[in-house]
């Protein structure tokens, strides 16, 4: 009998933990490769963890709410097998990529070379005998931490030692000033980690219980993913000046055509072709026309985007919404957009997006019309500077230009919005682009093929 540890992978860039959300399997279930354990939350996506080998489920390391660093073990399986081979496999596989002695890492934007030999101003232990590896005393040698600092940082390791994710985690908060564990910088004075959690207690304001004054309204919680969107929306707002313009734009030959080809498409790719990759490709061309409504604005300069990457916000089954990105998708023709608009909408409503692949869009549409809606005012998806929304299209009467003249008719109508950052988007430039995205879509080509 063999034992396999399970690891928390790697869960995208800048991702250095996860909370385990839901077990999927308890001791002494039985679990087949490539099958769930465990689903994990992040600030970016909510996913699954699956099995690497058949087994058994012999111990879990953490409990539901439990934050884990990636990299830790968060489970032991017991497989068929020779355990002291494996035992051996898994020791030679940490030999080659050990944990503590990788050759370069990332704090903030600067990139610091470290070698396990390099200098260093502290031992292997702090005073209290917490173990300091050469990687986390070369970390806090380079960002200037102190001793007395690195006494008071709660370790997530093995026996309360400091980890790379620790060091890296305490750098960011101290320089933001967000601290969960205060500790004195004076390196001549220093306070234990138990008087920091008091004296970090008392500085935060109490929080108010809601309640009820009827006693008949119901208190309900946000969940942590609300809770992301919510700070999310709110930061936008603050950020960004919003404007938005409306076009209402004929798509009647674009309904025709899909319509034509929709039943063919889907006996021969084995999948639907919904209106949603027709919109990201018509919003595709328009940035390639109008490249400045691709960027970003850090500070009083502005970040023109080489790369078209855009997102499609997708409601969950549990009423949230996730952003997952189509890169580079203005590479990608009408069949390539609709296979992956597909998948990432059906991986996202199954929690198995990863999060790469919620991160890097420079432009966001959103879908009014999925719920019939005619049209809204999206809010701007940070720290891309446009969102356009498209709303239902129906069937109205419509003035129809024609070289005998002008007659009404039954058209397929809808109405585009373009929210903008007016900041660097201006009134011209977001009615133009937007206008254009409108002018890709009344035109379309009814005898396309596909």
């Amino acid at each position: 009998m063999a034992k396999y540890e399970l690891y928390l992978p790697a869960m995208g860039e800048g991702v250095t933990e996860a909370t385990i959300t839901k077990w999927l399997k308890e001791v002494g279930d039985t679990v087949e490769e490539d099958e769930a354990i465990v689903e994990v939350a992040t600030d970016k996506v909510d996913s699954e963890v699956p099995s690497q080998v058949d087994g058994v489920i012999a111990k879990l390391f953490f409990e539901e709410g439990d934050t884990p660093n990636v990299g830790d073990v968060i489970a032991i399986i017991t497989t068929d097998g020779d355990d002291d081979k494996q035992e051996q496999e898994e020791k030679e596989e940490r030999q080659e990529t050990p944990d503590e002695e990788i050759s370069t890492f990332a704090i903030n934007t600067d990139i610091i070379t470290t070698q396990e030999d390099s200098p260093n101003a502290f031992g292997s232990r702090t005073a209290t005998g917490k173990f300091l590896s050469p990687l986390v005393r070369n970390i806090a040698n380079a960002e200037n931490v102190s001793l007395p600092e690195l006494d008071g940082v709660k370790g997530s390791g093995k026996d309360g030692r400091i980890t790379k994710a620790d060091i890296l985690k305490y750098i960011r908060n101290r320089d933001t000033g967000n601290l969960g564990v205060m500790v004195e910088k004076d390196p001549d004075r220093s306070v234990s980690a138990g008087q920091s959690l008091v004296k970090a207690h008392e500085t935060l304001p109490s929080k108010p219980i809601a309640v009820s004054v009827s006693g008949e309204d119901e208190i309900i919680e946000m969940d942590r993913m609300r809770k992301l969107i919510a700070d999310h929306m709110v930061q936008s707002v603050k950020t960004s000046p919003h404007v938005t313009s409306f076009v209402e734009i004929d798509v009647t030959d674009l309904v025709e055509w899909r319509n034509r080809v929709k039943n063919e498409f889907k006996k021969r790719e084995g999948q639907n072709i919904t209106f949603t990759p027709i919109f990201i490709e018509a919003a595709a061309r328009a940035i390639r026309d109008f490249p400045m409504v691709n960027v970003s604005v850090d500070g009083s300069t502005v970040v023109k985007k080489k790369r078209i990457n855009i997102g499609m916000a997708t409601a969950l089954p549990n009423g949230n919404l996730i952003v997952p990105v189509i890169k580079g998708a203005d590479q990608l023709n009408i069949v390539g957009l609709a296979k992956s608009v597909n998948d990432l909408a059906n991986r996202a409503r199954g929690n198995k997006l990863k999060p790469d692949e919620i991160a890097g869009g420079t432009f966001t549409i959103t879908n009014f019309g999925s719920f019939d809606n005619i049209t809204g005012t999206p809010i701007i998806n940070q720290p891309e500077v446009a969102i356009l929304g498209v709303g239902a299209i129906k069937k109205k009467p419509a003035v129809v230009e024609t070289p005998q003249g002008d007659f009404i008719a039954i058209r397929h109508i809808m109405v585009l919005a373009l929210s903008y950052d007016h900041r660097v988007v201006d009134g011209a430039l977001g009615g133009q682009f937007l206008r254009r995205v409108g002018d890709y879509l009344e035109k379309w080509d009814k005898n396309r093929t596909v």
